[in-house]
């Protein structure tokens, strides 16, 4: 069996004191080679959990365990953001450089690549993802759809070992979701997915489970 490269252990966490908590003892292991789609309804906690795996919000009991470590501060998810990368369900959320390449390159830069190495990275995370002829363009002159494909861009640049995925064909056309499709079937991450597209989960992950209740059950 395949090391667990990332897991939420017995993850409880909710908003409002006076409300049930929105995950209610969540676990979840993603290993090297999942491709784990995750769907619920709206407000469910599907984004709330892909937060919580890499540090953004912290749990009210539990842990998120990552490359064998539990990670339960701030200090502890610096690591684990170098090698597990988020996609926010809303573009503009990710994008903030000047220019498109800019934007594909922080995340390598980040990483303490050179800055030729960086430029080199972004440039075929964005062939990736069809987009090679936008990297001087502005990126909130874009379409919706042109920034979610930036976007992800931006996060295969750093090719990390696990990559969450909120939503990444929300406002795409047909194109743009077949190269979405294209890049990441062509990956070696571990993927975690949350859509509420079927036909392209069907494409992209093998298996499925659904968060319900505040609990996660196979689909």
């Amino acid at each position: 069996m395949s090391e667990t490269l990332i897991a939420a252990r017995d993850v409880t966490f909710g908003y409002e004191v006076e409300r049930p908590p929105v995950l209610q003892g969540v676990t979840l292991e993603l290993r090297r080679s999942d491709r784990t789609a995750l769907t619920g309804r709206n407000g469910a906690g599907k984004s709330t959990l892909l937060s919580l795996m890499v540090g953004l919000l912290v749990p009210q009991s539990g842990h998120v365990e990552a490359f064998g470590k539990a990670c339960r501060r701030e200090e502890d998810f610096v690591a684990v953001r170098r090698r597990v990368a988020l996609l926010f369900q809303e573009a503009d959320d990710q994008l903030f450089c000047p220019t498109v390449l800019e934007d594909v390159a922080f995340g390598p830069l980040n990483l303490g690549r050179r800055r030729e190495q960086a430029r080199r990275a972004a440039l075929a995370a964005l062939d990736r993802v069809g987009l090679p002829d936008h990297a001087d363009r502005v990126p909130h002159h874009l379409s919706v759809g042109e920034k979610k494909r930036v976007a992800l861009a931006a996060v295969l640049a750093m090719e990390p070992d696990v990559l969450l995925l909120d939503e990444p064909t929300a406002g795409l056309d047909e194109e743009g979701v077949e190269r979405i499709i294209g890049a990441l079937n062509g990956l070696d991450a571990a993927l975690l997915v949350v859509s509420q597209d079927a036909g392209f989960l069907a494409r992209v992950t093998r298996k499925r489970l659904t968060l319900c209740n505040g609990l996660l059950v196979a689909a």
